[in-house]
């Protein structure tokens, strides 16, 4: 086990039943049941349809229970910042995958461009400095 987890769980495995994350969150049973009719916390289902709590969904219960408490957030605030908050989650992990991507679109042309130098570069000769002298005669 590590961090108080067995092997193979991590904080998104649904692992706690309804009792257990009522506990754990400090809420009774029936106002995680209506949260969870509100869509604000979804927790997993087992295949006999009992829901299953993950340390994720814990941790969302508190933050649900302490916007409710400590700011005075009606529950369909709450839905909407917990729906803003995804929404700013996917989209940092976008701007990373696409910060990754360009990164490697830079590397591939900068090894490219180096590629193409180095192939020309052997076929150049060095020539000194000259100048170059346009002239014209005048017509008569």
């Amino acid at each position: 086990m590590l961090g108080g987890m067995p092997t193979g769980v991590d904080e998104d495995t649904p692992v706690f039943v309804i009792s257990v994350a009522a506990q754990l969150s400090g809420l009774h049973a029936q106002t995680l049941r209506s949260y969870d009719r509100l869509g604000l916390v979804s927790p997993g289902r087992t295949s006999g349809g009992g829901r299953r709590y993950s340390m994720r969904d814990i941790a969302l219960l508190r933050e649900v229970q302490r916007l409710s408490q400590e700011d005075g957030v009606n529950l369909a605030g709450i839905k909407r910042i917990i729906e803003l908050e995804n929404m700013v989650d996917a989209l940092r992990d976008r701007v990373a995958a696409l910060t990754d991507e360009l990164a490697a679109a830079y590397a591939a042309a900068q090894n490219t461009a180096a590629s193409v130098h180095a192939s020309y570069r052997r076929d150049l000769v060095p020539m000194p400095q000259t100048a170059l002298v346009v002239w014209k005669p005048k017509k008569r």
